[in-house]
């Protein structure tokens, strides 16, 4: 199986800002939510994430036993000029051109599209190498990233357009995971959070 982890609370995740490349650090809330995390994640064999450090750090917290590998197609969004601007100064307007034209980019950055393709790709790899941990049945690949790409990784296990990714809710610390049946991707479970001490 695929676990795919949202990064733990960030300083700019608790004051509803964009957060795409830039690196805020995680909040001690964020702590505690990737260490939460450890009693679902005990068949996982290997880690991937993110480059950006509040994956890196959720990973670290959460799964301390395997060393991450990082990888740069499970990076966030590029906001461009948005990233770090409240949710507010987004226009209605604004928000109904990305949710219509998934080709649109944010700010001067990318655009939801773009991360599909590179998301997609990575999981295809994964897909069509019937030893890659996708097909395991005992133990798992966790991959720690963040909300775009995991709503991607979703919109392909489900075949669905891009833009469905409008239509979903992902929580800090949340776990969804994806499997195979007869060779083809599966949801098994969404925005799974454990309670947080």
């Amino acid at each position: 199986m695929i676990i795919l982890i949202r990064h733990g609370q960030t300083t700019t995740n608790a004051q509803r800002l964009l957060v795409g490349r830039s690196d805020p650090a995680l909040t001690e809330l964020g702590e505690r939510q990737a260490m939460a995390l450890r009693p679902l994640l005990t068949r996982v064999r290997d880690v991937w994430t993110s480059p950006l450090q509040r994956a890196r750090f959720t990973a670290a917290l959460a799964i301390p036993s395997v060393a991450a590998v990082v990888k740069e197609s499970f990076i966030e969004v590029d906001y461009g000029s948005m990233d770090g601007q409240a949710l507010s100064v987004v226009s209605e307007e604004q928000w109904r051109a990305f949710e219509h034209d998934h080709d649109t980019a944010f700010g001067d950055g990318e655009s939801l599209a773009s991360v599909d393709q590179r998301v997609h790709a990575e999981l295809q790899l994964l897909l069509m190498d019937p030893t890659s941990l996708l097909h395991s049945s005992t133990t798992d690949l966790a991959i720690v990233t963040h909300m775009s790409p995991i709503k991607s990784a979703v919109t392909w296990a489900l075949g669905v357009p891009g833009s469905a990714a409008w239509r979903m809710n992902l929580r800090n610390a949340s776990i969804t995971t994806i499997t195979t049946r007869l060779s083809t991707p599966t949801l098994l479970n969404y925005n799974v959070t454990p309670e947080v001490a």
